[in-house]
């Protein structure tokens, strides 16, 4: 058998083996954020070791003596480690964070600005998708000031303008049954009753009320979805129509 064939079916057993592996570590249903972690960053540190062994047995099939090289790594280490003073920086970091339990798989975080979830931790970089499906990869040595939203509740803000004619005081005398009743219409996304904050602003149309919720971060898209439909349908109830923009115009 010759050189180049041996060297075509050792890489394909090894791609194998390290597929399986990967295929395997998939399938396992983790019980925590912390468990969907470990094995992403295992699923990472397969595809690493693969590689290393391919090129490893590789040399050795080509006639390249592979300890010598491995003794001059004293030697090259240096040089090795200024040229990849980031591969580094992004490996030690990344491994740091996960025992630092810093944050996990499935974790709400906000990282410079940008909010997502992590789908993945792998041994040099960090992906994390945001609500429009948006995916952004960042090196480990990058992940900093991160604000991990995962354990905190949120508070979901709705706006909602009235016309100048309306009764306020009247009004705000009927919002406390009214923001019970959202409650229990919307029980699934809200972890209390809406709050009534008051009197917002006093917009060229009409007067600006604010109310807020409290609401899981994951759903905090979601509750300001549901309060705004909700307190538009409850306003209506009461007789309350929603001010548009209007323009008086006099002639003489």
């Amino acid at each position: 058998m010759t050189s180049l064939l041996k060297l075509v079916i050792m890489v394909l057993v090894i791609l194998l083996a390290a597929n399986i592996i990967i295929f395997v570590l998939g399938c396992i249903k983790p019980r925590s954020h912390r468990g969907g972690s470990i094995l992403s960053l295992l699923a990472s540190l397969v595809k690493y070791v693969a590689g290393i062994i391919i090129v490893c047995q590789s040399l050795s099939l080509l006639g390249v003596n592979v300890g010598t090289i491995i003794a001059s790594v004293g030697v090259l280490a240096l040089v090795v480690g200024f040229s990849a003073e980031s591969l580094i920086a992004d490996v030690v970091i990344g491994a740091f964070m996960l025992l630092e339990n810093q944050y996990n798989v499935g974790d709400i975080v906000e990282v410079n600005g940008f909010r997502g979830v992590v789908t993945r931790i792998g041994i040099r970089t960090t992906s994390i998708t945001d609500g429009g499906g948006n995916v952004k990869i960042i090196n480990n040595s990058e992940m900093k000031n991160i604000l991990n939203r995962s354990d905190n509740n949120s508070w979901s803000v709705s706006d909602i303008s009235i016309p100048y004619e309306t009764d306020l005081a009247q009004l705000e005398s009927r919002l406390p049954t009214l923001l019970e009743e959202i409650r229990a219409a919307r029980s699934d996304v809200m972890l209390d009753a809406p709050q009534y904050l008051g009197v917002q602003s006093l917009d060229a149309s009409g007067v600006v009320l604010r109310f807020w919720v409290k609401v899981a971060e994951k759903d905090i898209y979601a509750g300001t979805r549901a309060l705004n439909r909700e307190l538009l349908l409850g306003f209506r109830r009461l007789g309350v129509e929603c001010p548009y923009p209007q323009m008086d115009i006099h002639t003489k």
